[in-house]
Protein backbone atom coordinates (compact mmCIF):
# COMPACT_ATOMS: atom_id res chain seq x y z
CA UNK A 1 0.00 0.00 0.00
CA UNK A 2 1.36 3.70 -0.52
CA UNK A 3 2.02 5.42 2.19
CA UNK A 4 1.76 8.93 0.40
CA UNK A 5 -1.59 10.17 0.03
CA UNK A 6 -1.05 13.77 -1.96
CA UNK A 7 2.33 14.98 -3.44
CA UNK A 8 2.93 18.39 -3.97
CA UNK A 9 6.06 18.93 -6.33
CA UNK A 10 7.45 22.05 -7.10
CA UNK A 11 4.73 24.24 -6.71
CA UNK A 12 3.99 28.08 -7.34
CA UNK A 13 1.41 30.26 -6.67
CA UNK A 14 1.46 33.68 -8.14
CA UNK A 15 -1.37 36.15 -8.12
CA UNK A 16 -0.26 38.96 -10.39
CA UNK A 17 3.03 40.26 -9.40
CA UNK A 18 2.71 38.42 -5.66
CA UNK A 19 4.01 34.88 -5.01
CA UNK A 20 1.68 33.37 -2.48
CA UNK A 21 4.04 30.27 -2.83
CA UNK A 22 7.09 29.12 -4.43
CA UNK A 23 8.74 26.40 -5.11
CA UNK A 24 7.10 24.08 -2.38
CA UNK A 25 7.50 20.22 -2.15
CA UNK A 26 6.37 17.86 0.05
CA UNK A 27 4.21 14.51 0.98
CA UNK A 28 1.93 13.96 3.25
CA UNK A 29 1.39 10.55 4.00
CA UNK A 30 -1.47 8.17 5.39
CA UNK A 31 -2.34 8.12 8.89
CA UNK A 32 -0.29 11.57 9.74
CA UNK A 33 -1.56 14.46 11.56
CA UNK A 34 0.24 17.63 10.27
CA UNK A 35 0.67 21.32 11.50
CA UNK A 36 0.60 23.77 9.06
CA UNK A 37 2.03 26.52 10.86
CA UNK A 38 2.69 29.98 9.87
CA UNK A 39 1.80 33.40 10.27
CA UNK A 40 -0.84 35.49 8.59
CA UNK A 41 -0.02 35.92 4.96
CA UNK A 42 2.45 32.85 4.99
CA UNK A 43 0.31 31.12 2.45
CA UNK A 44 -1.07 28.38 4.67
CA UNK A 45 -4.51 29.06 3.32
CA UNK A 46 -3.15 28.88 -0.20
CA UNK A 47 -1.67 25.53 0.03
CA UNK A 48 -5.13 24.24 1.34
CA UNK A 49 -6.90 25.65 -1.34
CA UNK A 50 -4.23 23.75 -3.50
CA UNK A 51 -4.36 20.46 -1.94
CA UNK A 52 -8.19 20.51 -1.86
CA UNK A 53 -8.36 21.40 -6.11
CA UNK A 54 -9.74 24.78 -5.47
CA UNK A 55 -6.43 26.45 -7.05
CA UNK A 56 -4.51 25.52 -10.23
CA UNK A 57 -0.38 25.25 -9.38
CA UNK A 58 1.00 28.40 -11.86
CA UNK A 59 4.23 25.89 -11.59
CA UNK A 60 4.60 22.34 -10.44
CA UNK A 61 1.22 20.09 -9.76
CA UNK A 62 -0.25 18.32 -7.05
CA UNK A 63 -1.76 14.78 -7.19
CA UNK A 64 -3.41 11.85 -5.44
CA UNK A 65 -1.72 8.74 -5.16
CA UNK A 66 -4.06 5.81 -3.94
CA UNK A 67 -3.47 3.28 -1.86
CA UNK A 68 -2.01 1.39 -4.79
CA UNK A 69 0.70 4.22 -5.70
CA UNK A 70 -1.40 5.00 -8.60
CA UNK A 71 -1.72 8.76 -9.27
CA UNK A 72 -4.65 11.14 -9.39
CA UNK A 73 -5.76 15.00 -10.33
CA UNK A 74 -7.24 15.91 -7.14
CA UNK A 75 -10.15 17.05 -8.91
CA UNK A 76 -11.13 13.30 -9.62
CA UNK A 77 -10.75 12.58 -6.22
CA UNK A 78 -12.66 15.04 -4.01
CA UNK A 79 -15.14 13.03 -2.87
CA UNK A 80 -11.93 11.48 -0.59
CA UNK A 81 -11.73 15.04 1.22
CA UNK A 82 -13.12 16.64 4.12
CA UNK A 83 -12.65 20.64 4.21
CA UNK A 84 -13.03 22.95 6.97
CA UNK A 85 -12.55 26.59 5.31
CA UNK A 86 -11.56 29.62 7.13
CA UNK A 87 -15.29 30.28 6.46
CA UNK A 88 -17.75 27.58 6.91
CA UNK A 89 -20.36 28.85 3.80
CA UNK A 90 -23.03 27.59 6.00
CA UNK A 91 -26.90 28.35 4.92
CA UNK A 92 -28.18 30.48 7.40
CA UNK A 93 -31.53 29.42 6.70
CA UNK A 94 -31.06 25.74 7.13
CA UNK A 95 -30.60 24.04 10.51
CA UNK A 96 -27.45 22.41 11.04
CA UNK A 97 -28.60 19.32 10.31
CA UNK A 98 -29.73 19.99 6.99
CA UNK A 99 -26.59 21.60 6.12
CA UNK A 100 -25.03 18.25 6.63
CA UNK A 101 -27.30 16.46 5.08
CA UNK A 102 -26.92 18.39 2.08
CA UNK A 103 -23.47 17.81 2.04
CA UNK A 104 -24.01 13.75 2.49
CA UNK A 105 -26.13 13.88 -0.13
CA UNK A 106 -23.86 15.60 -2.86
CA UNK A 107 -21.16 13.14 -2.26
CA UNK A 108 -23.51 9.61 -2.04
CA UNK A 109 -24.55 9.23 1.22
CA UNK A 110 -27.85 7.59 2.50
CA UNK A 111 -29.85 10.06 5.22
CA UNK A 112 -29.33 7.43 7.55
CA UNK A 113 -25.41 7.05 7.68
CA UNK A 114 -25.37 10.53 7.81
CA UNK A 115 -27.29 10.98 10.75
CA UNK A 116 -25.56 8.29 12.80
CA UNK A 117 -22.27 9.75 11.94
CA UNK A 118 -23.63 13.73 12.38
CA UNK A 119 -25.19 12.32 15.99
CA UNK A 120 -21.98 10.49 17.15
CA UNK A 121 -19.53 13.19 16.25
CA UNK A 122 -22.31 16.03 17.41
CA UNK A 123 -21.96 13.98 20.68
CA UNK A 124 -18.46 14.16 21.10
CA UNK A 125 -18.19 18.26 20.26
CA UNK A 126 -21.50 18.66 22.62
CA UNK A 127 -23.61 20.25 19.77
CA UNK A 128 -26.21 17.17 19.70
CA UNK A 129 -29.06 19.28 20.89
CA UNK A 130 -28.65 21.98 18.23
CA UNK A 131 -28.61 20.03 15.37
CA UNK A 132 -32.19 20.85 14.77
CA UNK A 133 -31.99 24.58 14.82
CA UNK A 134 -31.06 27.15 11.99
CA UNK A 135 -27.46 27.87 12.03
CA UNK A 136 -27.98 31.81 11.51
CA UNK A 137 -28.03 32.21 15.40
CA UNK A 138 -25.12 30.45 15.67
CA UNK A 139 -21.84 31.74 17.19
CA UNK A 140 -18.89 31.75 15.28
CA UNK A 141 -17.90 28.38 17.48
CA UNK A 142 -20.73 26.72 17.15
CA UNK A 143 -20.63 27.29 13.04
CA UNK A 144 -16.79 26.02 13.68
CA UNK A 145 -18.40 22.55 14.89
CA UNK A 146 -21.34 22.21 12.38
CA UNK A 147 -18.52 22.96 9.60
CA UNK A 148 -16.30 20.16 11.24
CA UNK A 149 -19.46 17.50 11.23
CA UNK A 150 -20.07 18.62 7.49
CA UNK A 151 -16.53 17.76 6.23
CA UNK A 152 -16.17 14.51 8.43
CA UNK A 153 -20.39 13.47 7.33
CA UNK A 154 -18.78 11.26 4.16
CA UNK A 155 -16.20 9.46 6.13
CA UNK A 156 -13.26 11.29 3.81
CA UNK A 157 -9.95 9.46 4.29
CA UNK A 158 -8.01 13.23 4.58
CA UNK A 159 -9.28 15.89 6.07
CA UNK A 160 -8.40 19.96 5.28
CA UNK A 161 -8.81 22.04 8.33
CA UNK A 162 -8.01 25.67 8.05
CA UNK A 163 -7.36 27.23 11.86
CA UNK A 164 -10.36 24.87 13.10
CA UNK A 165 -10.30 26.07 17.10
CA UNK A 166 -10.93 29.73 15.69
CA UNK A 167 -13.95 31.39 17.86
CA UNK A 168 -13.99 28.04 20.23
CA UNK A 169 -13.96 28.89 23.52
CA UNK A 170 -11.32 27.00 26.10
CA UNK A 171 -13.44 23.95 26.15
CA UNK A 172 -14.45 23.42 22.91
CA UNK A 173 -11.38 24.00 21.63
CA UNK A 174 -10.25 21.07 23.29
CA UNK A 175 -12.71 19.10 22.55
CA UNK A 176 -12.21 19.70 18.55
CA UNK A 177 -8.16 18.71 19.32
CA UNK A 178 -9.63 15.43 21.17
CA UNK A 179 -11.81 14.44 17.67
CA UNK A 180 -8.69 15.53 15.35
CA UNK A 181 -6.14 13.21 17.75
CA UNK A 182 -8.64 10.40 17.84
CA UNK A 183 -9.35 10.43 13.77
CA UNK A 184 -4.77 10.09 13.32
CA UNK A 185 -5.45 7.81 15.79
CA UNK A 186 -8.49 5.97 12.87
CA UNK A 187 -5.96 5.84 10.43
CA UNK A 188 -6.93 9.15 8.93
CA UNK A 189 -4.67 11.86 7.65
CA UNK A 190 -5.36 14.91 8.62
CA UNK A 191 -3.87 18.71 7.70
CA UNK A 192 -3.76 21.24 11.08
CA UNK A 193 -3.41 24.99 9.58
CA UNK A 194 -2.70 27.15 12.65
CA UNK A 195 -0.75 29.81 14.19
CA UNK A 196 -0.92 28.38 17.45
CA UNK A 197 2.51 26.60 17.82
CA UNK A 198 0.89 25.16 21.02
CA UNK A 199 -2.04 24.03 19.38
CA UNK A 200 0.41 22.14 16.42
CA UNK A 201 2.61 20.45 18.91
CA UNK A 202 0.05 19.39 21.39
CA UNK A 203 -1.57 18.11 18.28
CA UNK A 204 0.13 16.57 15.59
CA UNK A 205 3.21 14.61 15.16
CA UNK A 206 4.39 16.36 12.16
CA UNK A 207 5.34 19.98 11.71
CA UNK A 208 5.88 22.25 8.53
CA UNK A 209 6.29 25.59 8.62
CA UNK A 210 5.44 28.16 5.98
CA UNK A 211 6.58 31.73 6.11
CA UNK A 212 5.95 34.22 3.19
CA UNK A 213 5.31 31.61 0.42
CA UNK A 214 8.39 29.20 1.59
CA UNK A 215 8.58 26.03 2.97
CA UNK A 216 10.66 26.64 6.12
CA UNK A 217 10.73 23.17 7.96
CA UNK A 218 9.13 20.05 8.05
CA UNK A 219 9.53 17.42 10.52
CA UNK A 220 8.68 16.38 13.83
CA UNK A 221 8.96 19.27 16.86
CA UNK A 222 11.56 17.30 18.68
CA UNK A 223 13.17 17.74 14.69
CA UNK A 224 12.59 20.86 14.24
CA UNK A 225 14.51 22.18 17.60
CA UNK A 226 16.88 20.04 17.21
CA UNK A 227 17.85 21.45 13.91
CA UNK A 228 17.50 25.17 15.24
CA UNK A 229 19.13 24.57 18.33
CA UNK A 230 16.34 25.84 20.10
CA UNK A 231 14.42 25.13 23.68
CA UNK A 232 10.86 25.14 22.48
CA UNK A 233 9.38 25.00 19.18
CA UNK A 234 8.37 28.90 19.71
CA UNK A 235 12.08 29.55 19.46
CA UNK A 236 12.52 27.42 17.14
CA UNK A 237 9.72 28.92 14.46
CA UNK A 238 11.18 32.29 15.32
CA UNK A 239 14.73 31.21 14.47
CA UNK A 240 13.36 29.78 10.92
CA UNK A 241 11.24 33.20 10.34
CA UNK A 242 13.55 35.77 11.32
CA UNK A 243 12.94 37.86 8.27
CA UNK A 244 9.66 40.41 7.75
CA UNK A 245 6.46 39.25 7.41
CA UNK A 246 4.40 40.23 4.26
CA UNK A 247 0.91 41.65 5.41
CA UNK A 248 -1.70 39.48 4.38
CA UNK A 249 -2.20 36.80 1.91
CA UNK A 250 -2.94 37.70 -1.84
CA UNK A 251 -6.72 36.10 -2.41
CA UNK A 252 -7.81 35.02 -6.03
CA UNK A 253 -8.60 37.87 -8.60
CA UNK A 254 -12.14 38.30 -8.76
CA UNK A 255 -13.61 37.31 -12.33
CA UNK A 256 -14.60 40.61 -14.83
CA UNK A 257 -17.71 39.07 -14.24
CA UNK A 258 -17.40 39.31 -10.37
CA UNK A 259 -16.09 43.01 -11.22
CA UNK A 260 -19.15 43.53 -13.32
CA UNK A 261 -21.50 42.54 -11.18
CA UNK A 262 -19.76 44.76 -7.79
CA UNK A 263 -19.93 47.65 -9.80
CA UNK A 264 -23.79 47.22 -10.91
CA UNK A 265 -24.72 46.51 -6.96
CA UNK A 266 -22.71 49.22 -5.28
CA UNK A 267 -24.02 52.11 -5.36
CA UNK A 268 -22.30 55.47 -3.80
CA UNK A 269 -24.76 58.15 -2.09
CA UNK A 270 -23.78 61.79 -2.19
CA UNK A 271 -23.41 63.70 0.42
CA UNK A 272 -26.50 65.80 1.50
CA UNK A 273 -26.36 69.05 0.03
CA UNK A 274 -24.49 68.18 -3.19
CA UNK A 275 -27.52 67.01 -5.76
CA UNK A 276 -27.68 64.14 -3.96
CA UNK A 277 -30.62 61.84 -3.65
CA UNK A 278 -31.21 62.05 -0.14
CA UNK A 279 -31.62 65.23 -0.37
CA UNK A 280 -34.55 67.70 1.46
Amino acid sequence: MSRTILSVRGVSKSFGDVHALKDVSIDLHRGDVVGLVGGNGAGKTTLLRLLCGLYQPTEGEVVHLDKSGIEHPVAEVRSNLGVVPESTGLYARLTAWENIRYHSRLNGISDKQAWNRTFRIARELDIEDDLQRPTRGFSRGMRQKTALIRALSHDPELLLLDEPTGGLDVTSARKVRALVRKLGEEGRTVIYSTHKLNEAEEVCDRIIIIHNGTLRADGTPAELMGATDAPTLEEAFVRLTQDASREVETPEPASKFQQFWSRLTTRVRKPPGNGGENDA
